[in-house]
């Protein structure tokens, strides 16, 4: 696929989680759970313009993706969208003037199709996300898609994760570490449950019925600080796809196919990612 499209991945993580897709006319941010002077920061720092979104799109209501949507929304002229159990799921998001979609909707935002598809997760209604961008004819010309914060994969989410070029998605914890922990037998039966989180072994099963001929990234999100460590779950998910683990020019664990078409990579809590 040629670009139409780039991925900012500002924020990702248990403590805060933001990111912005680019489109051919405006740009989408996903979630905000890091204040506004940090997005500005972070924004500035990979090259992420915040002046060309348009619409903000809420995924569930926890605070690490919404912690920082009530000043945002005193400083964007944008549009806030979200479920009617995303909007109603917290009390700092009542006040909000969210325009509601459902979790199984497809929308044209900044001259892209973006389509919701629900996700499994202990929030009211939550969604994941596709992003696309079509020709004259109504054929992709670039994809994206972004999943995170689910316990396992829908199938609308299979459905519509499947061939995109740029894959985020969720991979918070390594099993062993869960089991053998800092959390308490609640919290890890929450984060490992069916409404909880997904874990590297769980992304890298995934792996092969999404990645394509079409798939040039795969982003590993919102790890867990304490249950996971980035060369343990891009490890893992180049084992599933055949991939060599290496370090790209910053000292951070990646890998990449034989043939040099797939990049496996990981999204970092506190350093923006930007990938083309």
């Amino acid at each position: 696929m040629t670009p139409k499209m780039h991925l900012y991945v500002l924020a990702s993580g248990s403590k805060g989680n933001a990111a912005v897709v680019e489109g051919p006319q405006g740009s989408v941010l996903v979630d905000c759970g890091i204040s506004r002077r940090e997005l500005m920061r972070r924004a500035d720092a990979c090259g992420c313009d915040l002046d060309r979104v348009t619409h903000a799109l809420v995924t569930h209501e926890h605070s690490d993706h919404t912690r920082g949507l009530p000043v945002l929304s005193n400083h964007f002229d944008g549009e806030l969208l979200a479920t009617a159990g995303t909007a109603g799921g917290a009390k700092p998001l009542a006040s909000l003037p969210f325009t509601l979609v459902t979790h199984s909707e497809t929308l044209r935002l900044a001259g892209m199709v973006v389509t919701t598809f629900p996700t499994s997760h202990d929030v009211a209604d939550p969604f994941g996300l596709r992003f696309s961008v079509l020709d004259a004819d109504g054929q992709i010309e670039d994809s994206i898609g972004w999943c995170t914060d689910t316990g396992y994969l829908t199938a609308e989410a299979l459905g519509q994760l499947r061939g995109v070029r740029i894959l985020g998605l969720e991979s918070n914890h390594d099993v062993q570490m869960l089991a053998h922990g800092p959390y308490p037998a609640w919290l890890r039966a929450r984060v490992g449950g069916d409404a909880g989180h997904l874990s590297n072994d769980q992304a890298a099963d995934a792996l092969p019925l999404l990645v394509t001929q079409d798939t040039e990234t795969v982003v590993a999100l919102h790890l867990s600080q304490k249950n996971n460590r980035p060369a343990t779950c891009v490890r893992t998910l180049a084992q599933a796809m055949g991939a060599t683990v290496q370090r790209d020019s910053d000292g951070a664990p990646e890998a990449r196919t034989p043939d040099g078409l797939l990049t496996i990579c990981v999204a970092s809590q506190d350093e923006p990612l930007a990938i083309w």
